[in-house]
């Protein structure tokens, strides 16, 4: 169906496409009441299912301005479930330039390959309209109901006990409750994550696979520590084979972005606990990996004393999965810590005073203006502290740190007295703004990829279709938001990419602006650097030694002939100052070949979500 003038106008404007405005209110219409009738059409369209047509909330936006909010609303109730009807009600009620904004933040998000989360903005805009908070409570209570009536019998058993709708509304309660880091928010949504991970039957589907992943996505936005272990209990207590392994690649998104929110992140319990069931005593020690053990006096029993198991088989249960939640939440926890070494602000360490994880790291105190000691454990009460990191340390002093975690025999929860340094060369500081370091290197495209996600970096996916080389990029932001690093790379042959340039960035408005190197923060460029050589070491083809014999065409130009020109050109460990830190790797006094070739490359690439400007 052929659109009038004005409806054409109405539909390119809300739904994005048009050349002069991506917004209702850039489109400079003195008064929307000149459009009702184009705004008519495209309701219609959406109520008669003709085309062209709006997505649903454009055209709430339409309804407003057509008066057609009624209609509408009948029709979206016949076609949709309570929760998604509930959101409308709440929508409706609102005027039509909050809709507009509404609608748009949304479509900012909609489709975006990589996915894109909410802007923290536009979570915090949506908080402040009429209604929507005391909606996400009440949706998700409504939800957690629904699941439990499922798990007992009430209602009959279904794989889809949510609509995409409904699916689509409560994602958004789950991401705006997790934002604010409501206090009701956490039982509930172990409730209603356990009531959707398993079936109440035998049966090995669940309830609702689409709401368990959206509430994964949510996490993965805005994580908290007791959103990542009702997960992780879904994980444990799903049927489903398929379940347990997509989570698994999302708690590996969602921990490194736990380290945006660390004071979130450090109310995690330690999981220290001991119980007595008559002669017996069980203890979670968290002193070193999480252990369940069972005493007798003094005395340390191999297994579950038969007492016990005979006599409080739900409590073995119940101590078994407290000692599995207790291993997890160290884990993520110390992923978040890791992944918070290049916070800007010092995050509040003192939190984890007593948490066997903070005790078998290394602080830094700062017991004077600008005099910082490094001890083990937080053992300096009411100064400033920090994590320590060599980098920031002589070579003496981490040669020193290092023979007392030996010595200690302490399993520290990440590599830090260990680490790997990655300083700036000269090279690097007379190039500008890229560096070549790891340039060049023929790499699997999907072990690579791979490793970019579980590193926090997000990339397109790269195929030989049209459009699907334009934009090689990985990119991981840094240091709360303050620095952008890009790792460019290309097709080279099918299965295999080719490396080239790195880059840092700086916001600037609502861009980022490429910055000279000499100017990125030393923690920064480090734990950037350590990254882009976990990428190669582990996906190059050169640490295959039978590469060339089954690398296609011109693959073989990197066989024996040229593998080991390729490895000293790499200079891996060239910027760390340690003999010893990595042996295999190559001298850290020797210069790296491509010093002379490291020039500017290709700039780095798109503009943040522009939805701030919008609504300020």
């Amino acid at each position: 169906m052929e659109l009038s003038a004005l409806a054409k106008r109405l539909y390119d404007v809300l739904g994005g496409s048009a050349r002069d405005t991506t917004t209702l209110a850039g489109a400079n219409i003195p008064d929307l009441r000149v459009m009702a009738a184009g705004a008519r059409e495209l309701v219609e369209n959406l109520m008669y299912d003709r085309h062209p047509r709006l997505d649903t909330w454009s055209t709430v936006v339409a309804a407003g301005i057509a008066d057609m909010d009624a209609r509408l609303a009948a029709f979206l109730a016949e076609k949709q479930g309570a929760v998604a009807v509930a959101e409308n009600t709440v929508v409706f009620g609102w005027e039509v330039e909050r809709r507009a904004l509404f609608s748009e933040l949304l479509r900012s998000v909609a489709g975006t390959v990589p996915r894109t989360p909410m802007p923290i903005e536009g979570l915090d805009w949506l908080a402040e309209q009429p209604g929507y908070l005391g909606f996400a409570r009440t949706a998700l209570e409504s939800a957690e109901a629904r699941a439990a009536r499922l798990q007992a019998g009430e209602i009959p058993y279904t794989t889809r006990l949510f609509d995409d709708a409904e699916v689509a509304a409560l994602g958004r309660a789950v991401r705006l409750a997790l934002h604010r880091d409501e206090t009701w928010l956490p039982d509930l949504l172990d409730r209603l994550v356990r009531g959707i991970a398993v079936a109440p039957t035998t049966a090995r589907t669940l309830p609702t696979q689409a709401l368990l992943y959206e509430v994964a996505r949510a996490a993965e936005d805005r994580p908290t520590p007791e959103a990542v272990s009702s997960l992780r209990t879904a994980a444990r207590i799903t049927r489903h084979a398929g379940v347990p392994k997509e989570l698994a690649k999302k708690f590996k998104r969602i921990e490194p972005t736990l380290a945006d929110r660390l004071d979130v992140a450090f109310r995690m319990p330690d999981g220290r606990l001991r119980e007595t069931f008559g002669e017996h005593t069980a203890v979670i020690s968290t002193d070193g990996a999480v252990e369940l053990s069972w005493w007798h006096g003094d005395k340390k029993l191999k297994s579950v004393p038969a007492a016990v198991r005979r006599d409080h088989p739900d409590d073995v249960k119940r101590l078994k999965d407290l000692a599995k939640q207790a291993a997890q939440r160290q884990l993520t926890l110390a992923r978040a810590l890791e992944a918070g070494y290049t916070s800007p602000t010092p995050p509040p360490y003192r939190q984890l005073e007593g948490n066997p994880v903070a005790d078998r790291l290394i602080w830094e105190f700062e017991v004077a203006p600008g005099v910082w000691e490094a001890r083990l454990g937080l053992t300096v009460p009411d100064v400033p502290v920090r994590l320590w990191h060599p980098a920031r340390a002589s070579v003496e002093e981490v040669r020193a740190w290092r023979e007392v975690v030996q010595d200690k025999e302490i399993r520290q929860p990440f590599k830090q007295a260990f680490r790997e340094v990655y300083l700036l060369t000269p090279a690097e500081e007379a190039a500008g703004t890229h560096s070549r370091r790891f340039d060049g290197h023929i790499v699997h495209y999907s072990r690579i990829r791979a490793l970019f996600k579980d590193r926090g970096w997000t990339s397109h996916y790269l195929g030989f279709w049209d459009g699907g080389h334009d934009d090689g990029a990985a990119r991981r932001v840094l240091a709360g938001g303050g620095w952008r690093v890009t790792l460019s790379h290309h097709l080279y042959e099918e299965g295999y990419a080719q490396t080239s340039a790195m880059c840092f960035e700086r916001p600037s408005g609502n861009s980022w602006r490429e910055a000279p190197l000499a100017e990125v923060p030393p923690l920064v460029f480090s734990e950037a650097m350590r990254d882009a050589d976990l990428f190669i070491g582990v996906t190059s083809i050169m640490s295959d030694p039978h590469g060339a014999e089954w690398g296609p065409g011109a693959l073989r130009d990197h066989g024996p002939s040229a593998r080991s020109t390729s490895c000293r050109r790499r200079p891996r460990c060239a910027a760390t100052p340690w003999p010893g830190c990595c042996p295999a790797w190559p001298s850290p006094t020797a210069a790296p070949c491509r010093a002379a070739t490291w020039s500017s490359g290709a700039t780095c690439g798109p503009t943040r979500s522009t939805w701030a400007r919008r609504t300020s």
